[in-house]
């Protein structure tokens, strides 16, 4: 069992930057492939970015790259998402996401979710 924890949302200016973090429990999170989902108003929730259990491995939507950098310190069973270059699009509240056997992209893939962060991105 794992139960994730986000935080690091809040509100910041179009250009601005935010660190999400997501914190996890138990001694098994060095074993998850983690990822990152937001769900905006009125839409789907939709993949962001994904990484490897070691960290070795990464992949973003298109929508983000180059932007945003997704990482995890297994020492300290935590994920990030380093949010550069925010735009008004980004506004939605972002779940950090665990799957054991892949890195998730679909949201049938993800075996454990966190309780969303919101993020707001003013223009």
């Amino acid at each position: 069992q794992v139960q994730l924890v986000e935080s690091g949302g809040g509100l910041v200016q179009a250009g601005g930057s935010l660190r999400l973090s997501c914190a996890a429990s138990g001694r098994t999170f060095s074993r998850y492939n983690m990822g990152w989902f937001r769900q905006a108003p009125g839409k789907e929730r939709e993949f962001v970015a994904r990484i490897s259990w070691s960290g070795a491995g990464t992949y973003y939507a298109d929508s983000v790259k180059g932007r945003f950098t997704i990482s995890r310190d297994n020492a300290k069973n935590t994920a990030y998402l380093q949010m550069n270059s925010l735009k008004p699009e980004d506004t939605a509240v972002y779940y950090c996401a665990g799957a054991l056997y892949t890195a998730p992209y679909h949201m049938s893939e993800v075996e454990y979710w966190g309780q969303g962060t919101q993020v707001t991105v003013s223009s």
